[in-house]
C-alpha cells in the first residue's frame, strides 16, 4: 500500500437565516437566492455554476518483486518503463479552452500548467513519480472539456508491453471488467482518492463459478490525497475470469487494474483495466482491433460478460466491422450464468476494427481483450504476446481524448441505433478534429457513419489530442461510441492499448428555490 496526503481545505459558511440548498454537491447560501423567492415566497430559478473538472490519472506502474536478484537473466524488470502523463482542453461550443494545471496527488505540487493558446491547451508530464490529478477551471459558465492520458512502455521483462489509460473522473460506483489471478497471472487493484475526506470502499468480485468472498475482508479506507493497493491474487486466488466491483462511500475515487501474464518465462501482456458501464441491458465495446484467427487460438479476441444479479442471462452479441455486421456463428443466443464470469471468443472474425454491441434481457457488464503476437522469447520458443483491454462505455455526440507521444494511434468509430437492432437507422455526420503539441488544429475529417459499420481514421504523426463532434439533430435515435487503439512497433511485436474517451463534466443547471418559513434543517 502506498500513502500520500494531498493538502486540501473545506470551506463551511454557516448563516443565521440561511436556505440550504444541496443539488449535485453544490451548497447555495442565502445571498445566492434572487430576492423576489424571499420576498413573496414564489420560486425562483437559481444557476448552478458548473464544477471544476477532475482527472485522476493512474500513477507509475507497480514492478514486479525481483526474485531474480543477483541473475539478470531472469530479472523480472531489465529495462525501466517510459511514463508519461498528457492532457489536454479543448475549445467547447461557446468560449475557448481552458486553463488548468497537473498537480502531484501526494504534495499537490503543480508539475504542468495547462494554458490556453489556440484552440487547445496542451501539456506533458514525463516520467511522473506519483499519480497526477488535471484541474480545469470552467469557461463561460460550462464545464471545461479536458481529457489526459497516462502511459508507460516496456520493452522487455514481465511487464513488456504499452499500458495506457484515459485519466478518470472520480466516481463511487466502478465496474471493472478484465484481468486473472490464475498461476502466471497478476492483478493489482489500485484505489486513488483525490479529495480532502476519507473514503470507505467496499471490493465486490466475481470469477468463473460466482461471486469470491476476499480473503482478509472486502473493505478498504482510502485516506484524502492517497491510493492504496489490493494484491487480488492475495485475496482471491485462482480466478482465471475476473471482474471487479468498487463502492466508495465519504468521498469519491477511482480505481484502475494493473494486468500482466507470463507463459513461462515469456511475457504474455500487460495492460490497465478501467471502469466500463454500469449494469446495464447494453453494453457497447470500442476499439476491438483484431487480427485474423481461428476460433480456439491463443491469440484470438475475448469478449467477457457478467450478469451480476440473481437472474440468468439471455444475450445477443453483435459485431459491427469495416464492412457491416460481421457474422460469428453462436453469438446470436448466448445463455449466461448469473454471477458466473464469461469468455465469449472472437475468433474467426476477419482483421479489422470492430465495435461490439451486448444486448441482454437482464443488466450485464462487458469488455474485449485483444492481442497481438509477436517472435519468440529468449528463455524458450513460446513466441511474446501483447494484450489490451477495452472497456464498455454510453454512446453519445462526440468527445475528446488525449493522445501519448510517441504513440501511433487510430480512432475506431461506430454509429449504434438506440432500437433492437444496433445496425439500423439514419447515417450521422461527424467531425472528427487533430490537435497538434502546440494546441493548434492540425487537421479535421469529415466522417458519415452508418448505422452498423466501424469507421477506423489514422491520427497523424504529431497528433496530441483528438475531438469527435456528432450532428446529434440529424438522428435523436443514432448514437456514436468510439475508442483509441494505440500501437509502438517494436522488432519483437506489436505493443498494444485502447483508449476510451474521456467523459464531459457535469454542466452547469438550474435549480428552482422557495424560501422557508422556519430557521434550522429539521
Amino acid at each position: 500500500m502506498s500513502a500520500r496526503t494531498w493538502p486540501g481545505r473545506v470551506g463551511r459558511v454557516v448563516t443565521g437565516a440561511a436556505v440550504l440548498l444541496l443539488t449535485a454537491g453544490v451548497v447555495l447560501g442565502a445571498d445566492r437566492l434572487p430576492t423576489a423567492a424571499l420576498v413573496d415566497g414564489a420560486p425562483a430559478v437559481v444557476e448552478v455554476a458548473p464544477p471544476r473538472s477532475t482527472l485522476v490519472c493512474a500513477g507509475p506502474l507497480i514492478l514486479p518483486d525481483d526474485t531474480g536478484a543477483g541473475d539478470s537473466a531472469f530479472d523480472p524488470t531489465p529495462v525501466e518503463p517510459v511514463a508519461r502523463v498528457d492532457a489536454l482542453t479543448a475549445a467547447g461550443a461557446r468560449g475557448g479552452a481552458a486553463a488548468g494545471a497537473l498537480t502531484d496527488l501526494g504534495t499537490g505540487d503543480v508539475a504542468r500548467e495547462l494554458t490556453p493558446d489556440g484552440a487547445a491547451a496542451v501539456a506533458g508530464v514525463p516520467d511522473p513519480r506519483a499519480p497526477l490529478v488535471v484541474r480545469a477551471e470552467p469557461v463561460d459558465g460550462r464545464s471545461a472539456r479536458v481529457a489526459a492520458v497516462t502511459s508507460s512502455v516496456v520493452t522487455e521483462g514481465d511487464l513488456r508491453g504499452l499500458s495506457a489509460a484515459t485519466c478518470q473522473r472520480p466516481g463511487v460506483d466502478l465496474w471493472l471488467v478484465g484481468g486473472s489471478t490464475a498461476l502466471e497471472s497478476s492483478a493489482s487493484l489500485v484505489l486513488t482518492n483525490p479529495g480532502t475526506t476519507p473514503s470507505d470502499v467496499d471490493v465486490e468480485l466475481w470469477g468463473p463459478s460466482g461471486r469470491v468472498e476476499l480473503a482478509g475482508g472486502a473493505r478498504q479506507v482510502v485516506a484524502p490525497g492517497s491510493e492504496r493497493v489490493l494484491v487480488l491474487p492475495a485475496v482471491a486466488a485462482e480466478q482465471r475470469r475476473v471482474v471487479v466491483h468498487v463502492v466508495a462511500s465519504g468521498g469519491s475515487v477511482t480505481a484502475h487494474l494493473q494486468e500482466s501474464r507470463l507463459a513461462g518465462f515469456t511475457p504474455a501482456g500487460t495492460d490497465l483495466v478501467v471502469p466500463g458501464h454500469v449494469p446495464s441491458t447494453r453494453q457497447v465495446v470500442a476499439g476491438v482491433s483484431v487480427l485474423a484467427s481461428a476460433v480456439g487460438e491463443e491469440s484470438q479476441a475475448v469478449l467477457r460478460v457478467l450478469a451480476p444479479g440473481t437472474e440468468p442471462a439471455s444475450v445477443r452479441l453483435t459485431m459491427l466491422g469495416p464492412d457491416g455486421v460481421a457474422p460469428l456463428p453462436g453469438t446470436d443466443a448466448l445463455e449466461l450464468a448469473p454471477g458466473e464470469v464469461t469468455d465469449v471468443p472472437l475468433g474467426g472474425l476477419p482483421a479489422g476494427a470492430y465495435t461490439a454491441v451486448v444486448d441482454a434481457d437482464v443488466p450485464v457488464v462487458a469488455a474485449a481483450t485483444t492481442t497481438r503476437p509477436g517472435l519468440p522469447g529468449e528463455l524458450d520458443d513460446t513466441p511474446v504476446l501483447e494484450r489490451a483491454w477495452s472497456a464498455s462505455s454510453v454512446p453519445g455526440v462526440g468527445g475528446l481524448a488525449a493522445l501519448p507521444e510517441g504513440v501511433a494511434a487510430t480512432t475506431v468509430v461506430a454509429a449504434v441505433a438506440e432500437g433492437d437492432d444496433p445496425a439500423v437507422g439514419r447515417p450521422v455526420e461527424a467531425v472528427l478534429r487533430a490537435f497538434d503539441a502546440d494546441g493548434g488544429v492540425l487537421g479535421e475529417q469529415d466522417v458519415t457513419l452508418a448505422p452498423g459499420r466501424s469507421v477506423a481514421v489514422p491520427a497523424a504523426a504529431g497528433t496530441t489530442g483528438v475531438e469527435l463532434v456528432v450532428d446529434a439533430e440529424e438522428d435523436p435515435d443514432v448514437r456514436v461510441a468510439w475508442g483509441v487503439v494505440l500501437e509502438v512497433g517494436r522488432p519483437d511485436g506489436t505493443l498494444l492499448s485502447v483508449l476510451l474517451p474521456a467523459a464531459d463534466a457535469p454542466t452547469g443547471s438550474q435549480v428552482r428555490v422557495r424560501a422557508g418559513t422556519r430557521l434550522g434543517l429539521g
